[in-house]
């Protein structure tokens, strides 16, 4: 048994939470018991995962996605909302969310897990700034690897096959990383004169511009290019605090 609230101090400490301008409050965005033996994670707080934790006993849900993006009490609580929240105040179920914070931190975040997952070494130079914040990185090969055997590597680490265009070099040694919805940073990428940028879902445009620009594009998924942070957060707090944890794995193709 441990302490909530001391779960999400170190949370919070870790990943720098309250640093970031957000989509969305990071941290603790409902209070429930004030104990908890059993931590679940998982990528995002929709109903299926809440009642998935609850029937696991679970007391905490830590998520990459959180319950509030936005300005969520315009105009009233939406159904859907309405009950996550019932699901989460009826059982005390806490629920902490960390977007920004698990993007951007350079041991447990999902762009530098995915970049050692891939064999790259991070650099340290920034890369790709939202909200104000560099959250991506980019990763560097020793030795040159096949544009293929790149797909290949990113495929293995995610589960499942990307959406490539395949309009960069044949070798590559440079890859700008940013998980789930960075499509926007391909332009940056593009300047830096890295070899491929990889990242969780496409916009319309990047086909183009990936062409015209000679770098190839990889998208993986952006629930599966962010599933590894939240993951790897929810094994620190197990290990630190002694208590159960369980990624429960809702796959969503987008």
């Amino acid at each position: 048994m441990a302490a909530r609230d001391e779960i999400i101090a170190f949370c919070d400490e870790l990943l720098d939470a309250q640093a970031f301008e957000d989509y969305g409050p990071n941290g603790l965005q409902v209070p429930g018991s004030p104990d908890v033996s059993s931590v679940v994670t998982g990528v995002t707080a929709n109903r299926e995962l809440l009642e998935r934790a609850r029937d696991a006993g679970a007391g905490l849900v830590l998520v990459h996605h959180g319950l509030f993006f936005g300005d969520p009490l315009a105009g009233g609580l939406s159904e859907q909302l309405a009950e996550r929240l019932r699901i989460a105040l009826c059982e005390r179920l806490s629920v902490a969310a960390y977007h920004l914070p698990l993007d951007a931190h350079r041991e447990v975040g999902n762009n530098a897990l995915l970049c050692a997952a891939l064999g790259l070494e991070a650099e340290e130079r920034p890369f790709a700034a939202f909200k104000g914040r560099p959250i991506g990185l980019v990763g560097r090969s020793a030795d040159p690897i096949a544009a293929g055997d790149l797909v290949a590597r990113i495929a293995a680490a995610v589960g499942r096959d990307p959406l490539v265009f395949d309009a960069g070099p044949p070798e590559v040694r440079t890859v700008g990383i940013v998980t789930g919805g960075g499509s926007r940073a391909l332009a940056e990428a593009a300047a830096l004169g890295l070899d491929a940028f990889v990242t969780g879902e496409p916009s319309e445009h990047v086909m183009g511009d990936a062409r015209e620009a000679g770098i190839h594009f990889i998208a993986a998924g952006h629930y599966a290019t962010e599933t590894l942070g939240v993951e790897r957060l929810g094994s620190l707090v197990a290990e630190r605090f002694g208590v159960e944890h369980e990624f429960i794995d809702i796959p969503n193709p987008i």
